[in-house]
């Protein structure tokens, strides 16, 4: 049986608790969804009200670009090596991306190559974390504050790592997570943006429900009113309270996926090192917990890399197809994107997730280690 690049962490405990969801009969946005926004917000010390969960991640990303009015023209700064869901956001919202390079150490947003991006058309910027190296955010937010632009900080691939001395979601102004099946937490599907203003989180939590202005105390209480304002619009976001109680036992359990991630990065890094034509990730501190481990097969060979691994039962990745490579982004503006371009055509992901079993962690080292002594 091959060995999959991701698998979902879940157990009893996602199962009775979807259950328990089920029978209570209120499949929607409901009691669960209050709990789970309230244990996030607990989470990472950030006031509740500012936290709000919707059903993707991708929905997350759309909300804080209209939290930043963008619009039809408008463009946005964001790395090209990304995934294709912030380029789709601002897509939605007649706006363009606009491709910036990356570091080659992190993999992360160069912010070097941000200042001469910017343009009177400049609305936003989207800086994000990638796999288990945390972007250089000081330093994007002072070029942000300088030019009096707002930061979005896409933090998909970190929940539950912490920066400065303060949780991932804490710090910034604008902030959103993924939770889809195969995230540090999952609810299935999911996401949140934390937003410092209340009054712009108010707005998005009307937004995510089709901008229909009613009592949420009473949604969330398995109640609703059938008479409310729509004064702005609006969309169908919202999470169901079916995958906020799956969330809500990841909750419980993170501490022991944090755990487990961490001790398979740190095992991978031990087996896979000085192997001559293989550039492994960083090495992190105590503080990230990692998302993916993405390698670099140098040489022009990772066709006959991931070929050898398929033949070998390990299946492998490649996280991400650079966003101006894509036809619908070919024509969008970009600086020189030389590090994007290299490493484009050198990345595979490996299997990263916490209940790789260690005899399955040995053999994807094994079969790795074979084919470059080949």
């Amino acid at each position: 049986m091959k060995i999959p690049v991701f698998k979902p962490y879940l157990d009893n405990n996602e199962v009775q608790a979807s259950k328990n969801a089920i029978e209570l009969g209120w499949l929607g946005p409901g009691s669960y969804v209050c709990e789970f926004e309230q244990n996030v917000a607990k989470f990472i010390n950030v006031d509740p009200d500012c936290v709000i969960a919707v059903n993707t991640g991708t929905s997350a990303v759309h909300l804080a670009l209209k939290s930043c009015d963008v619009g039809i023209n408008d463009e946005v700064i964001t790395p090209s090596f990304n995934n294709i869901a912030d380029f789709q956001a601002i897509k939605t919202l007649h706006a363009n991306p606009v491709f910036c390079d990356i570091k080659e150490d992190s993999l992360t947003m160069d912010p070097d190559g941000i200042v001469d991006l910017i343009s009177n058309k400049t609305k936003a910027i989207i800086c994000l974390d990638f796999g288990a190296a945390l972007c250089d955010f000081e330093k994007i937010k002072s070029i942000a504050d300088r030019h009096n632009i707002p930061l979005i900080y896409d933090a998909a691939h970190c929940f539950g790592s912490s920066n400065y001395g303060q949780k991932v979601g804490e710090f910034s102004d604008i902030c959103t997570f993924s939770f889809d099946p195969v995230k540090n937490l999952t609810c299935i599907d999911g996401g949140i943006v934390i937003l410092k203003n209340r009054e712009q989180a108010l707005k998005l939590r009307h937004m995510r429900m089709l901008g229909q202005k009613q009592d949420q105390n009473k949604l969330y209480s398995n109640d609703r009113s059938w008479t409310y304002d729509v004064d702005d619009i609006g969309y169908r976001y919202h999470l169901a309270n079916l995958h906020a109680a799956i969330g809500l036992e990841q909750l419980k359990k993170f501490p022991e996926i944090a755990r487990k991630r961490k001790e398979l990065f740190q095992f991978y890094q031990n087996e896979l090192s000085d192997i001559p034509g293989l550039t492994l990730p960083q090495k992190i501190d105590e503080n990230v917990v990692p998302f993916i481990f993405v390698i670099r097969v140098l040489n022009n060979k990772r066709t006959e890399f991931r070929k050898f691994l398929d033949d070998n039962f390990v299946d492998t990745g490649i996280h991400w197809q650079p966003g101006h490579l894509f036809s619908l982004f070919k024509d969008c503006k970009m600086n020189n994107l030389n590090i994007t371009n290299i490493i484009s055509n050198e990345i595979v992901t490996i299997p990263f997730y916490p209940g790789l079993t260690e005899e399955e962690g040995i053999k994807v080292t094994q079969v790795i280690k074979l084919f470059f002594k080949k």
